[in-house]
């Protein structure tokens, strides 16, 4: 009876011992995932509440309370002119809701560059960098790039026409560079994909640069060439007539020498009643 008492109770103190160990090896993996947890959460990147679209909103559309909520974004990759509290995006409250100018998708961060002021409405005026003026130049399929021009793209100012006092015929000119092009016909969406023929094409230009324009456009036709999205090469000075494009080259004028003949020099003397003329030698200076 002893010897099985004693069996058990062996038995018994393996069993605990092996549930000790258990116990420890579990507290000692949790422990371990505690660490790792707590060591992510110091890498973990710090993030800042701002304010994002909850629908996808388009240009013209009226910006409300009602469409935009709070979201968690990543602080070292903040973007520029976000918004991050109700009272900096709505100052004046829902009375005077901002205005969309570039389209927005769900869960996008507002940013001051893609909405107007509070009450404002979207336009052209609010595209013009401060200092500089909106000039209107009137195209059609030819002069306006085949009605791929939108607001956003920069194109290239050509001028045709007849220069003061030439007879060399018209002439084609670069007068401007890389102006940025803010309205097309009526509308000042940046967004819009789709081609059509415009009539009109508004440019921003500076003040001097409007004068400059507004008399090549009174004395010859205006042609405009889309620069490209990533192209910053300055065009150089372009001038091209119609002998330029044709490739003659004017001739110099022949001049015909002519030998100079001797000079001679005479005197008269009378001999009787006749006068004759008698050669005599040149005198030298």
């Amino acid at each position: 009876m002893r010897a099985v008492f004693g069996l058990v109770l062996i038995v018994g103190l393996g069993l605990a011992g092996f549930a000790v160990y258990m116990v420890q090896g579990y507290f000692e993996q949790q422990q371990q995932a505690l660490a790792r947890e707590r060591a992510a959460a110091r890498e973990q990147t710090p993030t800042v509440e701002i304010y994002a679209v909850t629908r996808d909103i388009g240009y013209g559309e009226e910006l409300t309370p009602a469409d935009v909520a709070v979201i968690r974004y990543a602080q070292p990759h903040l973007p520029a002119g976000t918004f991050a509290t109700e009272e900096e995006l709505f100052p004046q409250g829902a009375a005077n809701p901002r205005t969309v100018l570039r389209r927005m998708e769900a869960n996008e961060p507002v940013l001051a560059s893609k909405v107007t002021g509070p009450g404002e409405r979207a336009g052209i005026t609010t595209r013009l960098t401060p200092g500089m003026r909106a000039f209107t130049v009137s195209v059609d399929a030819t002069s306006g790039v085949s009605g791929f021009l939108r607001p956003g793209d920069r194109v290239d100012v050509y001028w045709t026409g007849q220069m003061p006092g030439s007879n060399t015929g018209e002439v084609t000119k670069l007068i401007d560079t890389a102006l940025e092009i803010i309205a097309v016909d009526q509308s000042s969406d940046a967004d819009r994909t789709e081609a059509s023929v415009a009539d009109t094409v508004t440019v921003q230009v500076s003040p001097q640069q409007v004068a400059h324009l507004a008399q090549a456009q009174a004395t010859g036709s205006l042609s405009l060439s889309l620069v490209g999205l990533q192209d910053e090469t300055i065009a150089a000075a372009i001038e091209v007539d119609q002998r330029a494009l044709l490739g003659i080259v004017e001739q110099a004028p022949i001049v015909e020498e002519v030998e100079e003949a001797p000079e001679v020099c005479t005197t008269r003397v009378r001999r009787g009643a006749d006068v004759v003329d008698i050669q005599i030698p040149c005198a030298t200076n």
